[in-house]
């Protein structure tokens, strides 16, 4: 695609690339050549391609979030959602420098920094240089998937979740948040985070274990999905049933419900999770690539 010496190698010569590189905000007219681009890697690239199948379009969204897409001659070569969160599509990290200068200028907050490895650490490098201190750091996050039943027998226990028990699995929601990330999700207010949640358990993408006694044992949810691909966040088991040996059996069941929408489910885990690593092997999870995140 590239038609010029691209500007990061050695044979670059001032001047003799910019001319044909641009980055700007993509628009309506661009969704063909984001979902295009997105379809290189239909695992790693799910969050993208499930915001073009709920909304339709590579558009600004009303919240403010955009799409910014890097061009050579015209031609979409790389890009990056910017919104709460920063979300590289295929970007080469050559081009970090310039999609991290029109993040910047935008005067927006990012909370985080996730994808592919190498691109997400080139834009942490260039946000560094412009200001933005990063609080943490997770450069080793495997990218596992499985196409498959999963291979041991899932827990039955596990359900969609109901409105009904929204009470109920919304604090397991933000007890998984604040051990992840170190804050809660409503440090800002309630309403935004509430709203996901609901969100989740009216796409019947929320998938808990509430008992007899109304405890929320497990829960997680498929917070990307596409007709190819669906992606498990926010795994979590209420402390105390830790170390009964029940995970495996839980994630079975996401597996399960997660193949009734897509052939291939997939996740992103800590590299230093040796437990949780672990566990989703025994599922059958096997990892296909490498992730980080970068929590601002």
């Amino acid at each position: 695609m590239l038609s010029r010496v691209a500007p990061w190698l050695a044979s670059h010569k001032p001047g003799t690339a910019e001319a044909g590189i641009s980055v700007r905000a993509l628009s309506g007219a661009d969704t063909p050549a984001l979902r295009y681009l997105a379809q290189q890697d239909p695992v790693a690239n799910v969050f993208i391609l499930a915001h073009l199948r709920s909304v339709g379009t590579a558009a600004p969204t009303s919240g403010g979030a955009a799409v910014l897409g890097v061009f050579d001659d015209g031609i979409l070569v790389g890009a990056c959602w910017t919104g709460a969160n920063l979300v590289p599509v295929e970007l080469d990290p050559g081009f970090a420098g310039l999609v991290a200068a029109a993040a910047s200028s935008s005067g927006r907050r990012f909370a985080s920094a996730f994808g592919p490895a190498e691109q997400v650490l080139a834009l942490h490098a260039e946000l560094a240089g412009l200001g933005h201190t990063a609080h943490e750091v997770r450069d080793e996050q495997p990218l596992m998937t499985l196409d498959h039943p999963p291979a041991v027998e899932p827990n039955t226990d596990l359900a969609l979740g109901r409105l009904a028990d929204f009470d109920r699995i919304l604090p397991a929601c933000a007890a998984m948040f604040e051990e992840e990330v170190g804050y809660s999700p409503f440090l800002g207010g309630k309403e935004f985070y509430s709203r996901r949640v609901e969100g989740l358990i009216r796409q019947g993408h929320s998938l808990a274990h509430v008992n007899g006694t109304g405890e929320v044992v497990f829960k997680a949810e498929l917070g990307a999905v596409t007709a190819d691909v669906t992606q498990i966040q926010g795994v979590w088991m209420n402390p105390g049933y830790r170390g009964q040996g029940l995970s495996a059996g839980y994630m079975a069941a996401v597996v399960e419900h997660a193949r009734k929408l897509a052939p291939v489910t997939s996740l992103y885990v800590n590299g230093f999770n040796l437990r949780a690593r672990s566990t989703y092997e025994r599922v059958g999870f096997r990892q296909v690539g490498t992730f980080a995140t970068v929590l601002f």
